[in-house]
């Protein structure tokens, strides 16, 4: 993205979307022309309050743009307006009114996307041995004798090893503090909340047996939580949001970058995701019908710098070889110490990382999947702007991180945008016609079906990303090796000259969508990037396939396996063998809440995993180079059924 003279550059968060526009230009303005998301219902007059932008601060390396506050004109006399009437937050303007003047970058909050991204929240299925960490106790206290002149926390602790066999007891500041008033009020029957059988974290009058939990997965591009009851291991419910972390960059290596050149900017960053993780901890509480000061515990999983920003570490160690983390043991804390309104004394759990790339949610995967019980060989994928894989069985672990990329979450891509209402998720194309048919979130009909009049589509997700190229390659569309067939043209008038390549239309709006020659090009990066991390592994493990493949995390989960490996992301394999485990790392996050041998279990497996260093191993650019065509030719020829059939019939 370059400008000339009189010309600003603007980049949209999350979207990634970016161009550039005549100086004088509105945000509002240069968000429509780019088919960015970006709500507004009163024709541009400064009233709904509906577009309202943030501008990202700082310097973008990665983007090439300096973004100032300034380079907007100064708020206008209808934002005054709304401002005072409504109001507007200090850092906040309105896009029908902002109009540019320098270069920027602009968050665009969940609350101003008109198409809301769809967070693949819901908790999955699971049988949970329940070994909870907190645990209540009912106890009837002897009262105070002039005879016997005891204090009420002596005789508490006497209580409760006479009833429950719980001795040498620690008890937290605060109980000693609501103490005394609890056992009168509850005439001196209390019940007692005991922090891992050595604390007394919490005591209320009378009796009581609710003890809530939470567990949270910290993406980098959405954050997930589960309120589960401590008791009955029951998921109460489930939330998620977008990371609002993303303002400072697209992916993780942004981030981290961002707070390299802005001396001390991780604490904005820290602040920021707590406050996500606050709000949602409300939001789940006032769902289930509960007080945020019912959670006792809270268990933690994310990828290495989603982790040391939660915890307020410095991830600038992990922006560059030999990429040290500040820690990889696992942690507990107070909730407190995280700046989280639950109980008082609330402790967190945060799950051991395995290395510099590969964090406490592959911990969590590990958990989830179990391949350290079994016999078969299990590749396990969390498909993510950095792709984490586990590769093994009970007799040997390997993990590597591979640098995939946002394409496979809309970002780079002309058409691409994250998973919302009206995205297309889907797609066929027919190899006589070249005609498609797709199909967009939250709508069942295809488009060539009579249900679908009416849809609104705005772009195209990940999990449709990679289907249409796919079914590019498979239609003869675009070669293996990622060109699109311009004498194609000919014969349909979905192909289109762009400069020197050409473009798939995909839909024709609007807004009309086509594919681009760079698009392929991003998906062929993306997916080599990851087949070489699978490759690399198998090398090191000695293995030519796996017994087992399971895409996890919220975009694995909407993968079609056959669309995957017919572009040559993942390894050869029974189809039948390859499954989606949905957010395996929440589901891993959310054992570790309910069982405390579930942790014990995995500090120890993740102590002897094995961890391959993509950057440094010569094979990896072998096999990357190698995965670049569709398919790939390291893993042999994955062509659909359906193409194959077809040149069978030209030859």
């Amino acid at each position: 993205m370059s400008a000339t003279a009189g010309e600003v550059r603007v980049a949209f968060m999350p979207s990634g979307k970016r161009g550039s526009f005549a100086a004088g230009t509105s945000v509002l303005d240069a968000a429509r022309a780019l088919a960015v998301d970006l709500d507004s219902i009163c024709g541009g007059r400064g009233i709904c309050g509906r577009c309202q932008i943030v501008v990202s601060e700082g310097s973008h390396t990665k983007l090439g743009i300096t973004s100032r506050a300034g380079h907007l004109i100064p708020l206008t006399a209808p934002e005054e307006l709304y401002r005072s009437r409504r109001g507007l937050a200090p850092d906040r303007r309105l896009g029908c009114h902002a109009r540019m003047v320098g270069d920027l970058v602009i968050d665009v909050p969940p609350e101003s996307q008109l198409h809301r991204q769809v967070i693949r929240k819901d908790a999955e299925e699971r049988e949970i041995e329940l070994d909870p960490v907190v645990r209540l106790h009912h106890v009837q206290v002897e009262q105070p004798a002039l005879a016997s002149p005891t204090s009420d926390l002596a005789r508490l602790l006497d209580a409760l090893g006479r009833e429950w066999g719980l001795t040498g007891l620690a008890c937290d500041l605060h109980v000693l503090r609501d103490l005394q008033g609890a056992l009168r009020e509850g005439d001196w029957m209390v019940t007692v909340a005991v922090h891992d059988g050595t604390t007394i974290t919490a005591v209320w009058p009378g009796f009581r047996d609710l003890a809530l939990g939470i567990a949270f997965d910290v993406g980098s591009t959405t954050v997930a939580g589960h309120l589960c009851d401590l008791v009955t291991g029951e998921v109460l419910a489930s939330a998620g949001a977008m990371n609002p972390q993303i303002r400072f960059g697209e992916d993780l290596m942004s981030r981290v970058a961002y707070v390299m050149m802005h001396r001390g900017s991780e604490a904005q960053l820290t602040r920021v995701v707590r406050e996500c993780l606050s709000a949602l901890t409300r939001e789940l509480a006032e769902t289930a019908g509960f007080e945020p000061a019912d959670v006792l515990e809270i268990t933690i999983v994310g990828n290495p710098i989603m982790h040391h920003l939660v915890l307020g570490l410095d991830p600038t160690e992990l922006g560059g070889a030999p990429f040290a983390l500040a820690t990889n043991a696992s942690l507990r804390l107070r909730a407190a110490e995280l700046d989280l309104p639950v109980h008082a004394g609330a402790r967190v759990y945060v799950l051991p990382c395995i290395a510099g790339h590969v964090g406490a949610d592959t911990a969590g995967v590990i958990l989830s999947e179990a391949p350290q019980a079994s016999d078969a060989v299990s590749l396990l994928v969390d498909v993510g702007t950095n792709a984490e894989i586990v590769l093994g069985n009970r007799d040997r672990l390997l993990a590597a991180s591979s640098p995939t990329g946002p394409a496979f979450e809309g970002a780079q891509i002309s058409c691409g945008q994250r998973a919302a209402p009206g995205a297309i998720e889907r797609v066929r194309i027919d190899p006589e016609t070249l005609e498609p048919r797709f199909r967009v979130i939250e709508t069942r009909a295809w488009s060539n079906e009579p249900g679908f009049e009416g849809t609104q589509v705005s772009g195209v997700c990940g999990s449709g990303i990679i289907e249409v190229v796919a079914e590019m390659v498979a239609a003869g569309i675009c070669s293996r090796e990622g060109v699109i067939d311009g004498s194609l043209a000919a014969r349909s008038a979905r192909i289109e000259p762009e400069g020197r390549t050409f473009s798939y239309v995909l839909a024709e709006g609007p807004p009309r969508l086509a594919i681009t020659q760079n698009d392929v090009r991003q998906v062929q990066l993306a997916k080599a990037a990851l087949a070489a991390g699978c490759r690399l592994l198998m090398d090191h493990l000695g293995v030519d396939h796996v017994d087992r493949i399971r895409l996890a995390g919220a975009f694995g989960a909407h993968i079609d396996p056959a669309h995957a490996m017919a572009l040559g992301m993942i390894p050869r394999a029974d189809l039948a063998s390859v499954g989606s485990v949905g957010n395996a790392a929440g589901t891993g996050a959310r054992i570790a809440l309910l069982s405390r041998a579930a942790r014990a279990e995995v500090e120890e497996v993740v102590r002897r995993v094995e961890k391959i260093e993509t950057a440094i191993e010569p094979r990896f650019q072998e096999h990357f180079v190698a995965a670049i065509g569709i398919p790939s030719s390291a893993g042999g020829d994955s062509a659909t059924p359906r193409r194959r059939r077809r040149e069978r019939r030209m030859a």
